[in-house]
């Protein structure tokens, strides 16, 4: 299938809703869990697996990892955006802030706080929001509907702004929801998020329980993104 994207090489076609999570396994673990039948791999170049099938709600969808951080992202669903994406999902995990969410909980995220710089290269202000109706339809799945912060590193020693984030009100942190947002805002898509929270102080959930994590967040996430009846 010819493409003038530059990163994203499609095989397959891509339906006009996505999931987009960040771990290229666990885009082949949904693709395998909600779709009816074998999906097709959609992408594969630079390791960032993709995959368009029929989901078990009947209707197409795609499932494209982004990969790790917010550039990363960014330029993954601008070329999505290019190929005719009109609503997505990221769908992902996250670190709690002290007095924040809790291990294992899932949170649909309402906003997120920018202070990584790929969302504020994209003009994205110091808050940015998902879409209301999406946003919607992921909180009844979620334990905790609110807050995150967006950041440019995982591994972040800045202990006073988390401090002040957490003061704030936020639950958690991420890499990669403020820049897909601000992508989102720029093109005129509708995007949202739900992430899971797999880390905590020195606590971290081991590799069945995020796994089981990241399909509990597919199956809400495909429900938000139900096809409307005619």
């Amino acid at each position: 299938m010819a493409t003038t994207s530059v990163h994203v090489h499609p095989t397959a076609p891509l339906a006009d809703r996505a999931l987009l999570p960040g771990d290229p396994g666990r885009a082949l673990a949904l693709a395998q869990a909600l779709c009816e039948a074998p999906a097709r791999m959609f992408n594969h170049n630079r390791g960032l697996w993709g995959y368009t099938g029929t989901a078990l709600d009947g209707a197409p969808l795609t499932v494209q990892s982004t990969g790790l951080g917010g550039p990363s992202a960014a330029i993954v669903l601008e070329e999505l955006c290019d190929l005719g994406l009109r609503r997505a999902i990221r769908i992902g995990t996250c670190r709690a802030l002290d007095g924040g969410a809790a291990l294992g909980e899932i949170v649909a995220v309402t906003d997120v706080v920018a202070a990584d710089g790929a969302s504020r290269a994209l003009g994205g202000g110091r808050h940015a929001a998902g879409d209301d109706e999406l946003t919607a339809a992921l909180a009844p799945h979620a334990d905790r509907v609110g807050t995150i912060v967006s950041s440019d590193l995982y591994y972040d020693p800045r202990a006073r702004e988390h401090a002040e984030w957490a003061a704030d009100g936020a639950l958690a942190i991420d890499l990669e929801t403020a820049a897909l947002l601000a992508v989102a805002r720029r093109r005129g898509i509708r995007a949202a998020a739900l992430v899971a929270v797999t880390a905590q102080g020195g606590e971290r959930l081991d590799a069945d329980a995020i796994a089981d994590a990241g399909l509990r967040l597919g199956r809400a996430a495909l429900q938000a993104l139900a096809p409307t009846p005619s």
